[in-house]
């Protein structure tokens, strides 16, 4: 059985939904802590005129020490109104902006207290549209005590993996580089992502990788994107 976990990042790329999409089981790694700098847990890129843009969300209890599942939004400002209408400007002129658009705005318009709940209903709504049926949990339901490596390697031992599929990214890789003989001597094999995205048409001149998955689904049909996913 393959495992990955993964923090609940807010409107990911696709690499994330790629992820979800090759497992067996797949864990929102909520009862770590909550990362103090920059992180994709609370924002993310859409596509410019200009360029690329961050929509973040303003967090409330971000200086403390304090679990990604009790991480309260800011609603102080008014940071919903602001992506919604970021979202609308730059892209109410592309192909299959009318087919979701206002299910993400529906979405944004609630009153939100805890990032996490936001965060997993745009991706349960985006995991419905991507035709994606693996089984998830939270890692705060598990009652698993360890950290590190070790708490990975108890959470794929609960749900009885054998695989561990993991991504690329140096917060990937921490768990695992210098780990190996763990994972081995629990007999769980380690398996990496592998995608391959090709260039697609976008909004606006020059083309932009690695933006949220907005980008796509607004600029191609859904189909391709399920294709990419499922390769």
């Amino acid at each position: 059985m393959i495992i990955s976990i993964h923090q609940p990042n807010y409107i990911p790329w696709i690499g994330y939904f790629h992820k979800i999409a090759h497992s067996d089981r797949f864990v929102i790694f909520d009862d770590i802590q909550f990362p103090r700098g920059k992180d994709f847990i609370f924002r993310n890129k859409i596509k410019t005129e200009n360029g690329s843009k961050w929509l973040s969300i303003p967090i409330k209890n971000k200086s403390k020490l304090v679990n990604i599942n009790d991480v309260e939004i800011n609603n102080d400002v008014e940071w919903s109104k602001k992506h919604i209408n970021s979202i609308y400007s730059n892209y109410h002129k592309t192909e299959f902006f009318e087919d979701y658009f206002e299910k993400i705005e529906c979405i944004l318009n609630k009153k939100w207290k805890l990032l996490i709940d936001l965060n997993w209903e745009i991706n349960t709504k985006i995991l419905e549209l991507l035709q994606i049926n693996t089984k998830i949990v939270r890692s705060s339901n598990m009652n698993v005590k360890e950290i590190g490596t070790m708490k990975i390697l108890k959470i794929i031992q609960k749900l009885e993996g054998d695989t561990y599929l993991t991504g690329w990214g140096p917060g990937s890789r921490r768990y695992i580089e210098g780990n190996e003989k763990n994972f081995s001597e629990a007999g769980i094999n380690i398996k990496l992502q592998k995608i391959t995205i090709p260039e697609y048409k976008q909004y606006f001149t020059g083309f932009i990788p690695n933006l949220s998955i907005l980008d796509m689904l607004f600029n191609i049909e859904l189909d391709e994107i399920r294709k990419i996913i499922n390769t």
